[in-house]
Order: C-alpha cells, then structure tokens, then sequence
C-alpha cells in the first residue's frame, strides 16, 4: 500500500487498464460462465453486504438463500431438500462427498474398518475437483471408464465396489463433452450395496430439467443422496454462486460445526463467511425468469448450438458424440493446433478435451447466431490451412 492514498480517478484509470487487459466473452467459447443478468446485478449490489456465515445479522438474505435452496430442490425432484449456497461446484462436491464420509465413519465406528482409508468411484469424466477431494478428505478416488458414448460404463463401476466404497458419483452435464451419465441406473447400485450416490450437475442442472427430452438424473432417482448445480452458470447469477443439496437432513447435519461467537449455534457450509449478495442475485434470477424464462434461453442455446453443428458439418468437420446439450465436441484432427490457430485468426478462446482429443466449444447465452457464422468462417479457414 501507498504510504497516502490515491485520489478515486486515480484508482478508476487503474482499473479501467486492468479490465482492458481481461477477455470479453464475446468470443470466449471454452467457459461454462456468462454475463451475469441484469437483475442479477442489480440484486448482487443491493446486498453487497450480507454475509451468510452469520446468517443471524441478515434474515431477509437468510430467507431468499432458503426459498433458492427449496426452489431448485423443486426444479431437481425433491421440493423438501435442504442445503445451502456455495461457492461452486468443487465447494459442492467437496461438501457431499465429506457428509458421505463424516456418515460412515460414525456407522463404521468400533468395527475392523474403522481408521482404513475409504473410496468413491467417479466417472473417468469427472471434474478434477474430484482430484482435491482425494487429497483433502484422504479417501481414494477410483475412475470408471467411459463407454461408447462417454458415459460411465456401469460394469466397470460395479467392479470397482469393495467393501469400503462409501459413494458414487454420476455427471449430469459433463464438463468437455456434455454428457448424461445413466443416473438411473447407478441409482440401483448405490441401493443395492448401501451406498449414497452424488450427481455432480453443476453445468447440467440448469439445462436438462428444460430440454425437449426428458432424463432421469435427480432427485426422481431413488437412490440420488446429493446434488451439486452452480447458478452462475446457465442460470447467470453472479459469481460465485453454487448450490449442494441433500435429499435427507441427516446426511447434511453430518457437515454442522458448532459457531459459538455468531448468532447461529452451527454451520454447515466449507467457508466461514459467505456472500449473501450472490444468494439475492440467484433468487432474483430464477423469480424473474421463472421456469418459462429459463426455457427460452435453454432452447436458444440448443438451436445455435444445432447450427454450429450443422455448420461444421458442411465443411466436413463432425462431432465426437451428438449434443446432448449445449456442449460441442468437434473431431479436427489435431485439436491443439486448430485450438491455436482460431486464437491467433479470430480471437476465439476455445479449449481441448483429455480423450478422446477434440475442440470443445460450450454454447451459453452470450454466443448469438453472428458469434457461431463468424467462427464458422474462420473454422473453414483454418481447417483450410492444416489441410
């Protein structure tokens, strides 16, 4: 810090050079985030303030994160699910698989098990948050490969089932290929072996309950124990704005740590203090836009993400798997250097997926009709060139 203070136009020039210096998203098409909603802004400011880690001081905060909380339980099939807003979707995740945990170490308690280090099995797809959830709650991640389609093969998460898998995960909306992995399905194995599931829906969540075809992948699924859906992706809250839900009290009061010196007796959530404004951005969001609002944006983006696809079809470039939603993967040969070369010529930020190899591009609202013909053009080049 300066020994004296900058005058505000001082400070205003600075931080004009610096967001010069940050990407628009306007030819951003690797980020599952967007332009937060003008409503979004306007609510985010007005409780600029609030801090949720001492809910207490803030009720009318407090209220709206609960209706939020209850609201997208009912979006996601279980209208009396409880929860709290995150951070994001590592937060989230993090958060279920410790309640998972935190539940067995007390129901293994006194036996052999007791002190030998647990596993979950997640798809080979799975967020690398999974990554740092192995190494914070020191349990072993196990990865299940892909089938055809890259959804997680059901035979191979069977056979990584021992006797200490305290959970499984499923993705519903995977990050690179925006896939669907059969919820249903791991639902019956989680009953079965009498272990919780966990949907990591954090891209998913806010897109498939509006697609034109239905997928079981929430709370309908009897065997679902907790869910994790970020509101500042497609629902475009502020950031940060993430949601865990749990379908049973029990399994959340597994997280609660007592706060003698706040006005609440205990806290569920991984981070201390918590933005309340970010929680009023996200209830703004979904009163305003409410389920027909989010429709329309949802059916925007597939019918642009539909006319990428037929565009780079027409220059003889097709995808890995078909959109199962506003996720592309597009088979270019060598990805990185097509990656490379779309930067250099347009702009265009875009990303590569691990395996198999591909351009990824990700359709949020911020991507119009104009975005996708100019990247269209530029594709052709390029693929022009490497030819």
């Amino acid at each position: 810090m300066n020994e004296k203070g900058m005058k505000e136009e001082e400070v205003l020039v600075i931080l004009n050079e610096k967001k010069r210096k940050d990407r628009r998203y306007d030819r951003i098409l690797s980020s599952m985030c967007t332009y937060p909603h003008d409503i979004a802004l306007k609510a985010h400011m007005m409780f600029i303030e609030a801090n949720l880690g001492d809910s207490g001081l803030f009720p009318g905060t407090s209220e709206m994160e609960e209706e939020v909380v209850r609201m997208t339980g009912a979006l996601l099939g279980e209208e009396n699910a409880c929860g709290y807003i995150s951070t994001g979707g590592t937060e989230s995740n993090i958060q279920a698989v410790r309640a998972f945990r935190n539940f067995k170490m007390r129901e293994w308690r006194g036996t052999p098990r007791e002190g030998e280090r647990m596993n979950i099995v997640v798809p080979e797809s799975a967020h690398f948050s999974f990554e740092k959830i192995a190494d914070m709650l020191c349990i072993d991640v196990r990865k299940a490969q892909l089938d055809d389609e890259l959804r997680v093969d059901l035979s191979d998460v069977e056979a990584l089932i021992d006797d200490k898998t305290i959970g499984l995960v499923g993705i519903a909306g995977t990050t690179e290929f925006g896939q669907i992995d059969p919820i249903k399905e791991m639902g019956d194995i989680a009953i079965r072996n009498e272990i919780f599931l966990h949907v990591d829906a954090a891209f998913g969540g806010f897109v498939i309950p509006f697609l034109d075809k239905k997928y079981e992948f929430d709370f309908s699924v009897e065997g679902v124990s907790t869910i994790s859906v970020d509101p500042h992706k497609m629902l475009a809250s502020t950031i940060p704005a993430g949601c865990v839900l749990f379908r049973e009290n029990e399994l959340m009061e597994m997280l609660s740590v007592e706060t003698p010196y706040l006005t609440t007796k205990t806290q569920f959530s991984l981070t201390g203090t918590r933005s309340g404004a970010a929680a009023a951005a996200t209830y703004a969001v979904m009163k305003f836009l409410g389920v027909e609002g989010m429709r329309r944006i949802v059916r925007k983006c597939m019918d642009i993400t539909k006319m990428l696809v037929y565009g780079a079809r027409s220059l003889g470039v097709h995808t890995v798997i078909e959109p199962v939603m506003n996720v592309v993967a597009l088979d270019v040969g060598d990805a990185e250097r097509v990656s490379s070369a779309l930067r250099e010529r347009g702009g265009w930020i875009t990303s590569v997926t691990r395996k198999p190899k591909a351009l990824r591009l990700v359709i949020m609202p911020h991507v119009k009709e104009e975005t996708v013909s100019d990247f269209l053009a530029d594709l052709k080049c390029v693929c022009e060139e490497q030819c």
